[in-house]
């Protein structure tokens, strides 16, 4: 348990960003997750029309530190690689 006062303001601080993190870490799974069952049932254009949204919601992350750059970087890479895949 913190005893400092600066650690007690630390801890709270680090609880409010990881309700944050969170948030941001799970609008990313979503968006995945719903173009990835798109792309199994073959549906490139739908799956297409998410890809900003995902690209959106994975650069956020990024900038905000949430994901590392090169995490974000292949997430996007990855999904495009396999929406290439079922043309």
């Amino acid at each position: 348990m913190a005893i400092t006062s600066s650690a007690k303001k630390a801890l709270r601080s680090s609880e409010r960003k990881r309700v944050f993190n969170l948030r941001r870490r799970k609008k990313i799974e979503n968006v995945l997750h719903s173009i990835k069952k798109l792309i199994s049932e073959k549906k490139k254009a739908q799956a297409l029309k998410l890809i900003p949204e995902a690209y959106k919601f994975i650069d956020k992350a990024a900038k905000s530190k949430t994901l590392k750059k090169n995490t974000a970087s292949r997430k996007k890479s990855r999904l495009m690689a396999a929406l290439n895949k079922i043309s």
